[in-house]
């Protein structure tokens, strides 16, 4: 699975430069309208567009028939997808950290309370949708696949504002607001693994050669 990965970041790794770069100034444009720490939202979910155009790009290419020779099994494959994402939503992450730390040389104010929270919020957002479009990457053709990994997203920011509703109902959200949201990450993580099941269910049953 380690060469799957290597190819994947390899041929992604144009595309996540200018993520990289995009978000660092974006964030320090970002300074001047509202707090830094915001980008943190955003950053995971950009960055892992990679992951879904490597898993497009490969049905494309008929690598998906190629690999079936080589000594890897389609639990690999969709561990390695997976993996992917979850390795660009961390690096967009620390990526989104960065014009955080140089704008906190500065004196900009910058505290670690609002770093969790938005990484909190941009992480289980990227989560979410990720356990939504990846399974469809592989039940669907690459232009409805599209259309859903588009669609995850808006659907994420819903999915978290109803757990936040209904946490509310147990706990005071404006009074532990952090361990509000620390719930509804639990719960993106454990619907990302429940994805992963499903889509290794999804490939190995469908016909590919």
């Amino acid at each position: 699975m380690k060469g799957v990965l290597v190819k994947d970041l390899y041929i992604a790794r144009s595309n996540i430069l200018v993520t990289i770069v995009s978000l660092i100034v974006l964030g320090l444009g970002l300074s001047f309208l509202l707090e830094t720490s915001a980008l943190l939202v955003l950053a995971p979910a950009a960055s892992t567009t990679a992951a879904f155009i490597s898993i497009t790009s490969d049905a494309a290419s008929k690598w998906n028939k190629n690999v079936l020779t080589m000594p890897v099994s389609r639990n690999q494959i969709i561990g390695e997808k997976f993996l992917l994402y979850v390795l660009l939503a961390v690096l967009g992450m620390i990526t989104a950290l960065i014009p955080c730390i140089i704008l906190a040389c500065f004196g900009v104010d910058v505290t670690l309370p609002s770093l969790y929270l938005y990484g909190s919020i941009g992480i289980s957002a990227t989560l979410l949708a990720g356990g939504i479009s990846l399974p469809c990457a592989y039940l669907f053709d690459p232009e409805k696949s599209q259309i859903v990994f588009m669609m995850s997203f808006m659907a994420s920011t819903g999915i978290i504002a109803g757990l936040v509703l209904l946490t509310n109902l147990f706990i005071p959200v404006k009074d532990r607001i952090l361990l509000a949201f620390n719930l509804v990450l639990v719960i993106s993580a454990i619907w990302f693994i429940v994805a992963y099941r499903i889509a290794v269910k999804v490939y190995q049953r469908r016909d590919i050669t």
